[in-house]
């Protein structure tokens, strides 16, 4: 018995992380073949569903809290946007911020942007949904104040909702490494993560959404509940009502990774607890007549949220099993992999470089961070406010319009 568990949880995290991103690879493929062939047969779907002249009511959606080092900016990035201005606002929520923002934002006033301040903090879903109430736009996109939106990138992102069945868009976030910070084995993960969200839109599987650039229809943004992680829980709410969600890579926006350690570590436990409040708070997600949707969801999200439970088993089954050759040979191999993430924390913490140890301490670190989500969760303790990360605007942040940005 103890042997089986071993083998069970590691062909787990093994499908995890090599097995589904084949699986989809090869269903994506099918699918794809399947669409070209009935277009090419019957002309039965359309090739290119964008409308050039397509250009609805939007209003983009901020909420902010003490951003006074780069609203500013933010505020001007947002008003070079190429998209019809006649046609596009902009909301922003004070979300009870105690710094200068307020008096900066009144320094470069705008017909277009509408501010409004609120004394009691709520978090940022309270704050979109009452300023989705202040305004008729058709499609609303949300971002962050912290985060430069390519000139562009609304444009792509609301190009999508030309096809009805589309409810919410996500789009492609670039992260910018400021000077003396190792974003270790997180660029890799990155990458991963863009090439598994292509293939599920490919296969309208998309579930999440990345908040610092996500848009949705506005007859669709009935969020049922308050949410650490809104950018996950609205457009899962949308797909498993029966909408799509389109990822789109050419929607780009641009955001600084946290400078530290530290803070790269507390914004993972934050999410991690947002994705176990999500876990259990969404049933409807485990249902199997949703068929591939569902199955995408075990396999991508909620199978690696319980990544650390299986290591964990696996490494103590080991131990269990050390006196037979092969297992101590799997138990050495656990013990040295850890033993480098550790080393490469213990290098990182004395500013020496990490690259041998990188993906290791990004691994790890990144599970960690979901024990501690967990349990955080679970005392009810990581709340949806949360103070940001000091963060600046940096000059390959601000992308000219149809920079080539990947």
């Amino acid at each position: 018995m103890t042997e089986l568990v071993v083998w069970i949880c590691l062909s787990l995290v093994v499908f995890h992380y090599l097995g589904y991103p084949l699986l989809l690879f090869v269903f994506s493929t099918f699918s794809q073949a399947k669409s070209d062939f009935l277009y090419l047969v019957r002309r039965a779907n359309r090739r290119c569903p964008f409308q050039p002249d397509y250009a609805p009511r939007v209003a983009v959606l901020m909420s902010v809290y003490n951003e006074q080092a780069v609203i500013q900016a933010k505020v001007k990035n947002l008003l070079e946007t190429t998209y019809p201005p006649d046609q596009l606002e902009f909301l922003l929520g004070l979300d009870a911020s105690v710094d200068s923002t307020s008096e900066l934002l009144k320094e470069n006033p705008s017909c277009r942007l509408r501010v409004f301040s609120f004394e009691t903090r709520r978090g940022k879903l309270a704050v979109l949904r009452d300023l989705a109430g202040r305004t008729s736009a058709e499609i609303l996109v949300f971002t962050d104040a912290n985060t430069m939106l390519e000139n562009n990138c609304i444009r792509n992102l609301v190009r999508h909702f030309a096809d009805p069945r589309v409810g919410a868009v996500s789009g492609e976030e670039i992260r910018v490494v400021p000077p003396g910070a190792d974003p270790g084995g997180e660029s890799l993960y990155w990458r991963y993560e863009s090439a598994l969200k292509i293939l599920e839109s490919r296969l309208n599987c998309s579930l999440g959404g990345n908040g610092a650039v996500l848009a949705v229809r506005r007859s669709l943004f009935r969020p049922r509940k308050q949410s650490i992680v809104e950018d996950f829980q609205i457009p899962l709410e949308i797909r498993f009502r029966g909408h799509r969600v389109v990822y789109d890579p050419e929607a780009v926006a641009v955001e600084e990774i946290a400078p530290t350690f530290s803070a790269q570590f507390a914004r993972r436990v934050r999410i991690g607890a947002g994705n176990f409040q999500t876990l259990f708070a969404n049933p409807e997600c485990f249902n199997p007549l949703k068929g591939l949707v569902t199955f995408c969801f075990l396999a991508h999200r909620a199978l690696r949220w319980f990544v650390p439970v299986l290591l964990t088993a696996a490494f103590l089954c080991s131990i269990l099993l050390l006196m037979q050759p092969e297992y101590a040979v799997l138990l050495a191999g656990q013990c040295g992999f850890y033993l480098m993430a550790g080393s490469g924390y213990l290098l990182k913490k004395s500013g020496k470089p990490t690259r041998l140890f990188s993906l290791p301490l990004s691994f790890c670190s990144m599970n960690l961070a979901l024990v501690v989500g967990l349990l955080r969760y679970l005392n009810r303790r990581q709340t949806a406010t949360w103070t940001p990360t000091l963060r600046q605007i940096r000059p390959e942040m601000l992308l000219d319009k149809g920079s080539d940005s990947r």
